[in-house]
């Protein structure tokens, strides 16, 4: 394999894709060498297949607000690869989205859902409307025009879309009942949903349980235990409150929580009424955490700034993609003067820039990329599927032991 080669060629395909281009080159460095041993993967040139999708699907998304104006958005759905199963991944409603974005997320979701051992390909769609300071009404139309414009790409057995950032129960509710009204069907095609309409349990709490799950795997490899270890979080969405959740249920202590307006520092550390209140700041709508430092005596609000500034024994990104970068890498593992060894498990969709990367490998640090835990995810999210199929809902207990020990759900 030709690394340099590869990117170039997709570098003139694909412009100013920094996303994708990022995806694509970590992953093909970390296969690399195991690649090169099978000469019949070159033969077939089974790399230059995987890093372009099967197919993209982009449509103008038509709604009208509360005020009656016409809004235009556009949607987007990479189905990148459905070697092994029907397309599978979440659909994000941000500003931000792009399509560089989603050929970066649908590339990794090829191989996170293939770490499941379940029959998932890889796919991720949304768009550039943001649910931020929209009526429930508003966000009904748009779902709704959203799943006119995308419906028939979708199926059972075609692609299974689930929630991601700006996508929760609401909005899948809203658009799985358009393609139920559309398709005149009850099926399996979207994962996320309620529990009384074919949901899986215990999937809020997946993402963040599988990152934890992961870093104990870590310790237990070093012949030591979570317990009485401080970690910084990031976010305080799905992924922060199931990481929150799940290392203080482990007796470690929460110490921060972040938003795009800054990051809380509670030394105190987080409890279960804590917790809780990160499922009412999320509810809110505002994406801010500003107001918890309002609500919990002791706990700092930090205007415009980033966790990693702390010194904790455990770092746990979970907001979103590439939160991490060369500078915040070299406050993480700064030496404060002890032997201290820092840790950092790389959580919530790749997503270290490669400048993030050098001063860690340099440092005594130990850091996980996240598609094992992210798998966790969507091996609970694979038993929603089969949840509609059989009319059955696994046992939330059952299904957090097998996650715990690493076993897929069946």
């Amino acid at each position: 394999m030709d690394i340099n080669k590869i990117m170039a060629d997709l570098e003139a395909k694909h412009p100013g894709e920094k996303e994708y281009l990022q995806a694509v080159k970590e992953v093909l460095m970390s296969v690399q060498d195991v690649y090169n041993e099978h000469p019949e993967f070159e033969h077939n040139k089974i790399v230059e297949r995987m890093v372009e999708p099967d197919r993209i699907v982009t449509f103008r998304v038509t709604w009208l607000d509360d005020k009656g104006e016409v809004q235009n958005n556009i949607g987007y759905r990479v189905q990148f690869n459905n070697a092994i199963g029907p397309y599978k991944g979440g659909i994000r409603f941000h500003a931000s989205v792009n399509l560089s974005i989603l050929k970066f997320l649908g590339f990794e979701q090829t191989f996170k859902n293939a770490l499941t051992t379940l029959p998932m390909g890889g796919a991720k769609g949304g768009s550039d409307f943001s649910p931020r300071g929209k009526s429930d009404r508003e966000i009904m139309r748009f779902c709704q025009a959203f799943m006119l414009g995308l419906w028939k790409n979708l199926g059972p057995d075609r692609d299974v879309p689930a929630g991601d950032i700006g996508v929760g129960g609401r909005e899948v509710g809203y658009m799985y009942g358009m393609y139920k009204r559309l398709v005149n069907e009850h099926n399996g095609t979207f994962t996320g949903k309620g529990l009384s309409f074919g949901g899986s349990r215990i999937r809020p709490e997946a993402t963040g349980f599988g990152a934890l799950y992961f870093v104990q795997s870590v310790l237990k490899e070093k012949g030591e235990d979570i317990a009485g270890k401080t970690v910084a979080i990031s976010g305080f969405g799905n992924v922060a409150w199931g990481a929150a959740l799940k290392a203080t249920e482990l007796g470690a202590k929460v110490v921060t929580i972040s938003g795009p307006d800054g990051y809380i520092y509670d030394p105190a550390g987080l409890d279960a009424e804590k917790i809780d209140y990160m499922l009412e700041l999320r509810a809110s709508g505002n994406d801010i955490v500003a107001p918890y430092a309002e609500k919990f005596a002791g706990s700092e609000f930090f205007a415009g700034r980033k966790p990693w500034e702390r010194k904790v024994d455990i770092a746990l990104p979970c907001a979103t993609q590439n939160e991490v970068n060369g500078e915040d890498a070299a406050m993480l593992v700064a030496d404060d003067g002890a032997e201290a060894e820092e840790r950092m498990a790389q959580y919530r969709m790749l997503h270290n820039m490669i400048a993030a990367l050098q001063p860690m490998e340099k440092a005594i640090v130990t850091m996980g990329l996240d598609d094992k835990p992210y798998a966790e995810i969507a091996d609970v999210t694979g038993l929603s599927v089969a949840n509609v199929a059989t009319r059955l809902h696994r046992i939330k207990e059952k299904l957090a032991k097998n996650a715990e020990k690493h076993e897929p759900t069946r």
